[in-house]
């Protein structure tokens, strides 16, 4: 099962949060998020825990709880949707090119 953990420190790396998820059970993989350009964590992650049950176990527990002095929110991951992409780039208030006439 795949498990979304928000509210993690920015100094959270991959290893930390593996080791706060391994007593739940065997973790296939632990990814904090990074910004592309800086490197600097997003503040959330994912980790997948082989075992539904050891996983569902792990969310119901740190769900709430806090680590490295913040509140984690912990749930199961939603598969990601596909979005529609702007041909023309732009931003989300529909900038990119314009007709003006």
């Amino acid at each position: 099962m795949n498990i979304f953990v928000a509210g993690l420190s920015f100094k959270v790396n991959d290893a930390d949060l593996a080791s706060l998820f391994e007593e739940y059970g065997t973790i296939a993989s632990a990814k904090v998020i990074t910004d592309r350009q800086s490197g600097r964590s997003k503040g959330y992650g994912f980790v997948e825990i082989t075992d539904n049950e050891a996983a569902e176990r792990a969310i119901a527990e740190l769900n709430g709880a806090e680590y490295d002095g913040r509140t984690l929110s912990v749930s199961e991951a939603k598969p990601r949707e596909e979005r529609p992409r702007n041909s023309f780039g732009g931003n989300r208030n529909g900038g990119g090119y314009r007709n003006r006439y």
